[in-house]
C-alpha cells in the first residue's frame, strides 16, 4: 500500500503560505533561484510532484512554471524535465578563505605515506564484505571503545606483528591520533595527573593538544639513546621509543627497561613501528609494563590518513577513564572503515600492503642517501617514512636551506620549529614516501641541487 503522502519527486523547501496563492508559489520558487538554493540547470520536481506535496491542484503548479519560464527563470523542453535556466540565479559570494601556499612540486614533507599506493581494489573487496557480513543492528550508536570486529582482530594482529599484549577489553578505536592523545590526556588528567612529559624535540601540536585537555607540559631532552629517562620527573610521558620523531633514533635497551620500571604512566606513539629496513622491527615497549605503558598505533601511515583511524592498547585502570573521555569528545571513526580495516587485516591483504610498502620505502632511503652530498650528515635509523638531515656547523643555516627549497618548489620540513628550548640546532626532516614513484627520482635531484647551492 502506498503512502498518500509520499510522492516519486524531488524534496524542495520553498516556505510557501497556500494562502498567498499562485502569486505566492511563483514568488517563492523566483526567491529559490535567486538565492541560490535551486541551482542553475538542476531539475526541478514534477508539475505532478510539487502539486501533489503542496496540496494544490496540477494546473496551478504548470501555470506558474509557465510564467516563470516566460520570464527566464525556468527551462523547459518537450519530453525532458524543466530545470532552472543557467542565468537565472544571482551568483552567491564564496566566504573568505585564508591563503594557501600552493602544493609543492615535489613533496618531501614527512609522516605521509604514498597516497597513490592505497590498496583500492583490496578496500574495495574489504568493504563489500564488510557490507555483506554486518547485520543491520550494528549500523546504530555504536560502542564508544569501537566496532568489537576492529577490536577482536587488532589484538591478535597486535600481538603477532608488535609484540603487543592486547586484549579486545582494552582496546579503543579513535578518531586519529591527535583524537587519542586528547582523550589519553584528558582521562590522565581526570585521575590527577598534572604534568605531561613529551620528548624534546617533538611534534609541537600533540603538545598543544595534550595542554588543552589540562595538565602542564614539560620537555625531557633526546640524545642518541632516545629519551633521557633519568631526567624525566613527571607522572606520565608521550614518547616514540621505536623511531623517535623527528631525530630518528630508536630508544637503547637499558633505557626501555629503565622506563617500564619508572612507574610512570607512558604513551608510546608506534606510528610508524611497521618499517624498519635494516632487521627485524623493535617490539612495542608496551610489552614491558603492560599496566602502565598506553600502546597508540595508526593506519595513517601504512595505508591513509583520511581514514581517521587509531587505536589504543590501555591499562585496566586506564580503560573507563578513556571510555569517558570518549563519550565527552563525541568523536567516533566511521564504522564502515572500521570493518573495512578489520577485513582488510583478517584477509592477509594488509600484511601484504605492508611488506610491499615497507620494500618500496626501503629502495627509496637507499636512493635518497647515496644521492646526498657529503656535507650533510643523515641522522637515525633505517626506519620510517623520514630522514633527518644535520646542516654543517658552520653554515649553511636552516632557514636558507629551507628558502632554497622553496624556490625549487620542493616540499620539506625544518627541525628548529620542533624542538621546546631556544637556540636549538636546526636540520632538515626529509619524508621519501609522499612522492609518488615515478616522481621520486626527480624530487631526489631536485633536493641535491638545492642542497648544493647553497653548501660548498
Amino acid at each position: 500500500m502506498t503512502d498518500s503522502w509520499s510522492s516519486s519527486g524531488l524534496d524542495v523547501h520553498l516556505g510557501w503560505q497556500p494562502s498567498s496563492g499562485r502569486t505566492g508559489l511563483a514568488a517563492a520558487i523566483r526567491a529559490a533561484i535567486r538565492d541560490g538554493r535551486w541551482q542553475p540547470g538542476a531539475a526541478v520536481p514534477s508539475t505532478r510532484a510539487l502539486a501533489h506535496d503542496l496540496g494544490v491542484a496540477r494546473g496551478t503548479v504548470t501555470r506558474v512554471y509557465a510564467d516563470l519560464a516566460a520570464e527566464g527563470y525556468l527551462h523547459t523542453a518537450q519530453g525532458a524535465p524543466t530545470r532552472v535556466a543557467t542565468a537565472g540565479s544571482l551568483p552567491q559570494s564564496a566566504p573568505r578563505q585564508a591563503p594557501r601556499d600552493p602544493a609543492p612540486r615535489w613533496d618531501l614533507r614527512p609522516g605521509r605515506p604514498d597516497l597513490t599506493a592505497f590498496p583500492r581494489q583490496a578496500w574495495l573487496t574489504a568493504t563489500r564484505r564488510a557490507l555483506l557480513r554486518t547485520p543491520a543492528s550494528a549500523f546504530g550508536y555504536e560502542s564508544e571503545l569501537g566496532a568489537p570486529e576492529l577490536r577482536d582482530t587488532l589484538a591478535g594482529y597486535l600481538a603477532r606483528a608488535r609484540g603487543v599484549v592486547a586484549d579486545p577489553a582494552r582496546i579503543v578505536v579513535c578518531h586519529g591520533f591527535s583524537h587519542a592523545i586528547a582523550v589519553v590526556s584528558r582521562a590522565l588528567s581526570g585521575l590527577g595527573v598534572g604534568e605531561l612529559a613529551f620528548e624534546n624535540p617533538s611534534l609541537g601540536m600533540y603538545r598543544s593538544i595534550a595542554a588543552a585537555q589540562g595538565p602542564r607540559i614539560v620537555g625531557v631532552d633526546v640524545d642518541g639513546h632516545g629519551i633521557d629517562v633519568s631526567a624525566l620527573d613527571s607522572p606520565a610521558v608521550v614518547l616514540t621509543p621505536a623511531h623517535q620523531y623527528p631525530t630518528g633514533v630508536t630508544l637503547a635497551p637499558h633505557r626501555r627497561t629503565e622506563l617500564a620500571r619508572s612507574g610512570a604512566f607512558v604513551l608510546e606513539d608506534d606510528y610508524d613501528g611497521e618499517f624498519r629496513f635494516d632487521r627485524q622491527q623493535v617490539g612495542a615497549l608496551q610489552a614491558l609494563a603492560p599496566e602502565r605503558v598506553v600502546y597508540a598505533g595508526t593506519a595513517s601511515k601504512t595505508l591513509a590518513p583520511a581514514l581517521r583511524l587509531a587505536w589504543l592498547v590501555l591499562p585496566r585502570s586506564l580503560v573507563e577513564p578513556v571510555r569517558a573521555a570518549m563519550a565527552d569528545s563525541g568523536s567516533r571513526p566511521a564504522l564502515l572503515n572500521q570493518l573495512a580495516l578489520a577485513e582488510l587485516i583478517d584477509s592477509g591483504a594488509y600484511d601484504r600492503h605492508v611488506r610491499r610498502s615497507r620494500a618500496e620505502y626501503r629502495s627509496r632511503r637507499a636512493r635518497l642517501l647515496a644521492a646526498l652530498p657529503d656535507s650533510v650528515r643523515p641522522h637515525g635509523i633505517a626506519a620510517g617514512l623520514h630522514l633527518l638531515l644535520m646542516l654543517p656547523p658552520d653554515g649553511p643555516s636552516e632557514a636558507t636551506a629551507l628558502a632554497a627549497c622553496r624556490r625549487r618548489s620542493i616540499g620539506i620540513e625544518g627541525l628548529a620549529g620542533h624542538w621546546m628550548t631556544p637556540d636549538a640546532p636546526g636540520g632538515l626532516i626529509v619524508g621519501y614516501a609522499a612522492t609518488p614513484a615515478h616522481a621520486f627520482t626527480g624530487a631526489i635531484q631536485n633536493l641535491v641541487e638545492a642542497l648544493a647551492e647553497i653548501t660548498p
